[in-house]
């Protein structure tokens, strides 16, 4: 399926970025204006039941990738420099990765697991009849986001289709990379919705770099823009000299 996109900046580096459920490549304006001012072409896209792009007959980690796929490999002149991916974008940015060798990686509190027992199943409950919040209800419940945030993600929950929410009916599918493709930066809310310590313990010893960041609840980027920025740029420097300006082969181990 092609995917509906928004491509922007000039730079001569790339960065691809995949939005969460109920999303689109809306919410990621800030940190793509901020991409590009780092010398970065930055294309998000609007994963499929999402935004622009059009609706499918059926919903799954797999099929969202192979939809990122086959849009973004006419646009690519080799592999990209970052994949970047937020919950369910993160799980579908690890599968891409997993295809394109990007040259690094950040995963944003990923859906690389799921709540077992009861309170599994009042997440797909919540998920499944929760109705779209008021404007008044996404304030309060998100007191650090920017008012510009609320009111796009007001407008992405209109667009979303609800039933992208049965990509989830089997949950076995959420999980962290079989193996390290590249670098890779995990950045964690101060209490994650799907990552337990045990799990980031198991991401460090597959050779990911995980950072929590504090006071922040789901979505990162949004409760503390800044903080989150200056994460991924910092890490992002540290990786400078090892990143070539052609492709090249993607080491297996973090520094």
């Amino acid at each position: 399926m092609q995917l509906a996109v928004q491509e922007s900046g000039a730079g001569p580096r790339t960065a691809i970025l995949v939005h969460g459920i109920m999303s689109d490549s809306r919410a990621w304006h800030r940190v793509t204006a901020e991409l590009e001012q780092h010398g970065f072409r930055v294309i998000a896209v609007d994963l499929a039941g999402h935004g622009r792009s059009p609706r499918s007959r059926s919903y799954s980690p797999s099929s969202w990738a192979d939809d990122v796929i086959e849009t973004l490999e006419p646009m690519l002149d080799g592999a990209p420099d970052v994949v970047m991916g937020h919950s369910l974008g993160a799980l579908v940015a690890s599968l891409v990765a997993d295809r394109l060798a990007p040259r690094a990686a950040i995963y944003v509190d990923p859906a690389f697991a799921f709540p077992r027992g009861i309170r599994g199943m009042l997440f797909k409950a919540f998920f499944a009849v929760a109705p779209r919040p008021r404007r008044s209800a996404l304030v309060k419940m998100n007191p650090r986001w920017d008012p510009a945030d609320v009111e796009i993600e007001l407008a992405t929950l209109r667009d979303w289709d609800k039933r992208t929410i049965l990509g989830f009916a089997d949950t076995r599918p959420l999980m962290p990379p079989a193996r390290l493709v590249a670098p890779s930066l995990v950045v964690l809310a101060e209490k994650s919705l799907l990552i337990t310590d045990a799990a980031a313990a198991s991401l460090r010893l597959l050779g990911m770099t995980v950072q929590t960041l504090p006071g922040t609840g789901h979505t990162v980027f949004r409760d503390d823009h800044p903080g989150f920025m200056r994460t991924v740029t910092d890490w992002l420097g540290s990786l400078a000299p090892t990143v070539a300006p052609v492709p090249v082969p993607v080491p297996v181990s973090i520094r």
